[in-house]
């Protein structure tokens, strides 16, 4: 009998610790030997080590190349790379399918910028006063004012945040600290969170964002940001729309490229370009149609 994949994944994250990797790497590894154990079992196959194969790796890709980030693809890429690898040095498998693997080339294409309506639409949804209510109001609207990453967003603590002065430290990618900024109604919806969280059971904890069951995890927050979506009529939301949306509107009310580069995070132009291109495209737009050359002849 074949062994199965989750019980392979258990055993590299233990090799892993051995070697002294973080966490944070252990969890994000797994994350693809769990995903693609998911996808098999979706697709009626068993999740086994006879399926980690190259044809079904690469189908496997090439669907997430269609709905996922670039960046999500290649780290997921990179996960189950380093696994087969593993595997292979555990005489598991005799070859690394993946040896020759490129990760596919995502298509380009735009990522929607939520619409006023839409947003109005999601704090309707979150319009109650109970503990869940208040917490996911206050986290869509620290996605909307500050654009953070969905780790990041997770990564806030309750010490972190100065209402007073309507910021936070954020830790982001590289465990580089920066601040974020927020108006007065996430500064409000804030406040009345930390109320209602002030009397939960995992209120000790330091993460500003908790669960029933502890500090709230990245999986947990787009679970969430996927149930408001569906209430509010938007479908498959996922947080990284939030930060589009924010990229976009702070470069068409005037904000200068090197202060969002500042404050997204960014240390590449790429993200700067690939994040700015919605603006681009509506000012590209507007100027163009207020030419109105073909009006004048």
């Amino acid at each position: 009998m074949t062994a199965r994949l989750p019980d392979l994944h258990r055993s590299f994250a233990r090799h892993l610790r051995a070697e002294g990797k973080s966490e944070r790497t252990i969890t994000i590894y797994g994350q693809a030997i769990t995903f693609f154990s998911k996808w098999l079992e979706e697709q009626g196959r068993p999740a086994d080590l006879d399926e980690l194969n190259r044809p079904a790796i690469r189908e496997w890709l090439a669907q997430l190349a269609e709905v996922n980030e670039p960046s999500t693809v290649k780290t997921r890429y990179r996960g189950l790379f380093r696994f087969c690898g593993w595997l292979v040095d555990e005489e598991e498998l005799d070859e690394n399918p993946m040896k020759t693997l490129s990760p596919p080339e995502p298509t380009s294409k735009p990522v929607p910028v939520l619409s006023d309506g839409e947003l109005t639409a999601l704090m309707k949804a979150c319009a109650g006063k109970d503990f869940r209510d208040r917490r996911d109001e206050a986290m869509i609207r620290v996605l909307l004012d500050a654009g953070i990453r969905v780790s990041e967003l997770c990564a806030l603590t309750v010490d972190g945040v100065d209402l007073d002065q309507g910021m936070a430290v954020v830790k982001g990618k590289g465990r580089k600290v920066r601040p974020i900024y927020f108006g007065a109604r996430t500064t409000r919806a804030l406040d009345r969170y930390l109320r209602v969280r002030a009397r939960e059971r995992w209120a000790h904890l330091d993460a500003l964002f908790i669960t029933q069951r502890g500090a709230l995890s990245p999986d947990g927050a787009r679970e969430r940001m996927k149930v408001r979506g569906e209430q509010a009529g938007i479908a498959d939301l996922h947080p990284h729309r939030f930060r589009h949306t924010w990229a976009h509107d702070f470069l068409m009310n005037g904000g200068q490229e090197r202060d969002l580069k500042r404050l997204a995070g960014w240390t590449s132009d790429v993200m700067l370009e690939r994040y700015g291109a919605s603006a681009a495209d509506a000012r590209a737009k507007a100027a163009a149609q207020r030419m109105k050359r073909g009006d004048r002849v």
